[in-house]
C-alpha cells in the first residue's frame, strides 16, 4: 500500500507539473489570478493533453500486460506483435476507402484489422516449434514490418503517405479540446481488464490449466485481444504510435510484484502513466521552446531497455 501511495503521489505531482510546462508560461501563482488567455491555454490545450497522456500511459501498459499473459511471453507487446502496425494499416485503409469518414469510422476499421492481425500473430506463434522467449517477439517484429511495408505501398499508390506519417510516431503536441475525446473509450476497457484480471492470470498458466479450472481459454484470449485492439486503436488515432510502453512497464512491475494481474494491474497502470508523463515533460524541455515527439523519447528509452532485456535473457537461453 505504501508503494502504491507513493506512486499515486508521484503521478499527481507530475500531472500538476505538466500543466505548467510549455511555450505559454503559466506559473503556480497565476492560478490565483488567471488571465483569460491562461484559462484558454489550460482548458483547451494543457488539460486535454494531460488527460490523453494519462489514458494512453495506463491503457498501453495494461495492453502489454494482457498480451504477455495470453502468449506467456514477457517480450510480447503491441509493439512486438504487429498490433500497432496493424492499427496504422486500419487507419490508412479508412483514409482510402472512406475519405470523408470520421474518427469512429477510422477507429472501427483500425480495431478490426488490429484484432485480426493479433489473432494471426498468435496462430504464427503457436505454430513455431522453437518456443524461445526471444524468438517469438522477433517474429512479431518481422510481422509488423511486413504490415508496415504493405501500408507504405498502398499509401504511396493512393497518395496518402503524408497522412499516414502522422500516425508513425507518437506526438501529443496537437492534442486540444475536441480531438482527443475518443480516448475515453479506453477507460471502460481498463475497468473491464481489472474485473477479468484473475481470468487472464489463469490463462497465463496454459490452456490445460485454464480448462481444468472451468475457463474457456479461447474465449478469454479473444476477449483480451479485443481489449488490446480497442485501446491500441484509440491511442494511435489520437496521439500516434507509442512504442515499447506495453513492453517495459509490465516487465518492471512483474520483477517487483510478481505475475498476479489482480495485484499488479494498479501498479502497471500507475507506472505506465508516470513513465509517459516523464517522457512528455522531457520531450517539452530538451529543446525548449520547441519539443520533440514523445514517441521518439519513448523509443530511445524503451528501445534501450528492450535491448538490455534481450541481451540479459540471451545469456540464459
Amino acid at each position: 500500500m505504501l508503494i502504491r501511495a507513493l506512486l499515486l503521489l508521484t503521478l499527481l505531482l507530475l500531472s500538476f507539473l505538466s500543466l505548467f510546462v510549455g511555450v505559454k508560461e503559466i506559473s503556480f501563482t497565476d492560478l490565483f489570478d488567471l488571465s483569460e488567455e491562461s484559462i484558454l491555454v489550460l482548458y483547451v490545450s494543457r488539460i486535454p493533453r494531460l488527460i490523453s497522456i494519462l489514458i494512453a500511459g495506463v491503457g498501453m501498459s495494461i495492453c502489454g500486460l494482457i498480451m504477455q499473459q495470453i502468449t506467456r511471453n514477457k517480450f510480447v507487446s503491441p509493439t512486438t506483435a504487429g498490433t500497432l502496425d496493424a492499427t496504422k494499416m486500419g487507419i490508412l485503409f479508412s483514409l482510402i476507402l472512406f475519405p470523408t469518414g470520421g474518427m469512429m469510422t477510422k477507429m472501427l476499421l483500425s480495431f478490426t484489422i488490429a484484432f485480426l492481425a493479433s489473432l494471426l500473430f498468435l496462430k504464427i506463434a503457436d505454430s513455431v516449434k522453437y518456443k524461445s522467449l526471444i524468438f517469438i517477439p522477433l517474429i512479431g517484429i518481422v510481422f509488423g514490418n511486413i504490415l508496415n511495408a504493405i501500408s507504405t505501398f498502398f499509401a504511396f499508390k493512393y497518395g496518402v503517405i503524408q497522412n499516414m506519417e502522422g500516425w508513425m510516431i507518437g506526438d501529443f503536441s496537437s492534442i486540444i479540446k475536441g480531438n482527443y475525446e475518443i480516448l475515453y473509450i479506453g477507460i471502460p476497457v481498463v475497468i473491464l481488464c481489472y474485473f477479468y484480471a484473475n481470468k487472464f492470470t489463469i490463462i497465463g498458466l496454459g490452456e490445460d490449466t485454464a480448462k481444468s479450472l472451468g475457463l474457456d481459454h479461447k474465449k478469454i484470449t479473444y476477449l483480451g485481444l479485443v481489449f488490446v485492439a480497442i485501446t491500441s486503436s484509440v491511442v494511435v488515432l489520437t496521439a500516434g504510435v507509442i512504442p515499447f510502453l506495453g513492453l517495459i512497464i509490465p516487465n518492471v512491475v512483474s520483477m517487483m510484484f510478481g505475475d498476479n494481474l489482480k495485484k499488479t494491474l494498479p501498479y502497471t497502470a500507475l507506472m505506465g502513466a508516470i513513465f509517459l508523463l516523464v517522457c512528455d515533460i522531457i520531450s517539452r524541455l530538451v529543446i525548449y521552446p520547441y519539443e520533440i515527439p514523445i514517441g521518439l523519447t519513448v523509443s530511445i528509452i524503451g528501445g534501450s531497455v528492450f535491448l538490455a532485456m534481450l541481451l540479459k535473457k540471451a545469456k540464459y537461453v
